[in-house]
Parts: structure tokens; sequence; C-alpha cells
């Protein structure tokens, strides 16, 4: 079956794409270009998927609506906030919601779907990422995937989030039995040349290895280590404080 997929080149969309390469789909991939302050995920993402051409049918677009910036920056990620460097369970991380993001991108998928004839676009949302966005919920997914439906009767086009029940660590367990080359993944929401190892989705990314008794091939055994003690710390001090 053709369909298009939201690419971002992280953990979760990174997998989903080789979870539908092994389920032999034709996968169109779209990435974006929203203003955002760093373009590591486009570059991470085109290094995703010219790999897994070796394993199906994969092509790949980023698609640069930066244009909008201005209309949508605002907090950490398009705006003038700080990263926090927190864990996603904290209030402060409704400071890395992009307004609309997905809906927006969602949207266009949707349209590239029609025009290609896909029946599906799918994209990685998933349980870990409930608390702080709204439009990672099954709520969000149910009501747009209807609203798609509605606006394309004659054509029509599924909204698929199969990883929505799913948390980080169990993304990850089926990414590394899939062989998902997560070593040219990129999470951080910061654009250095490494991770920053303490921003809310490198803990997340640490704790998901941890939990699958596996390093990160991200990273360097120096860094690992490093990722690790900062993990730990971290945790400590929220556990702390959340009593």
């Amino acid at each position: 079956m053709k369909v298009v997929l939201i690419l971002s080149g992280g953990i979760d969309s990174s997998t989903l794409l080789y979870y539908l390469l092994d389920k032999g789909h034709d996968i169109h991939a779209l990435t974006f270009n929203y203003g955002q302050k760093h373009s590591k995920e486009l570059k991470h993402s085109k290094m995703i998927a010219e790999r897994a051409k070796s394993a199906g049918s994969v092509s790949h677009r980023i698609v640069d609506i930066s244009s909008i910036h201005d209309l949508i920056s605002a907090g950490a990620l398009t705006g003038g906030s700080s990263v926090p460097k927190a864990f996603y369970s904290e209030e402060v991380q409704k400071r890395t919601i992009v307004p609309n993001r997905n809906m927006i991108m969602l949207s266009i998928a949707a349209g590239y779907a029609v025009k290609i004839e896909a029946k599906e676009v799918y994209y990685a949302a998933h349980k870990s990422d409930y608390s702080i966005y709204p439009d990672c919920r099954k709520e969000f997914v149910k009501a747009f995937d209807a609203a798609v439906y509605l606006a394309n009767l004659w054509t029509p086009v599924e909204i698929k989030a199969p990883f929505v029940d799913m948390t980080k660590d169990e993304i990850v367990k089926l990414g590394l039995e899939l062989n998902v080359p997560y070593e040219i993944t990129w999470s951080c929401y910061e654009g250095d040349e490494r991770p920053c190892l303490s921003c809310g989705t490198c803990l997340e990314r640490t704790e998901a290895f941890l939990l699958n008794n596996a390093k990160d091939p991200l990273l360097s055994d120096e860094e690992w280590k490093k990722a690790v003690e900062i993990y730990q710390k971290m945790k400590e001090e929220h556990e702390s404080t959340s009593k």
C-alpha cells in the first residue's frame, strides 16, 4: 500500500518508518521545515530516509513551510524561550509546544496523500507525549481522522498513529527488533554538534534505552556514561520535588 509518513529524524518516526517497511508499504515520507531553531532534524531525516531505501520503497521530501514561522513562533522550539532542562512530565515542558504543529503538518500530508492516491497518513504520536502534547492524544487522532475524511469524501484518507498506546521504551524495543539505525537519529532540542543530554527529549531517550538494557548507539561510550549520570541525577531531583 502507498502511504504518507511524517518523518522528523527522531526515534519515534524513524521506528515508524521501519515498522511500515516491515509491512511492505510504499512509503512517501515528508519532513517539514517550519522555522524550527535548528536544522538538525532535517539533516537526520534525510540520512534515515536514504538508509531505509535499502530495506524497501521509500521516497523523501523536505517541505519548506518556514514562511509560517512568524505566525506560530512561540515557546522554546520556534520562539524566544530557552529549552527547559527537565523531564517531559514537568509543567515547564509545555514551553516546547509548537502551536498547532501536528494539525498543520497532517493537513498538508493529507493533501499530498490525495494527490498521489495514498490511502493512509502516518505520524508517530505516542503515549509518553500524552500529558504535554494534546495533538499526540488518541482523542485528537480520532477527531482529526474524522475531519480529514469529511474534507476528502471522494478521495478518503485515514490518519494513523499506531504507536499512540506505546511508551518510548516500547517503541525503542520494537525498533531494536527492526534494526532501526538509531545511530543516525536525532532527538535533542538543542541544535549543537552533539546532544545536550539534559533536555526533556534527551532524558526520555536515555531512559528508553536504559529500560531496554541497551546503550544509545548515537552516543560514544563516554557520552553514554555521562547521559546516564545526568538522567539518574535529574530523576532523583524530579522524584524528590514531586513528593
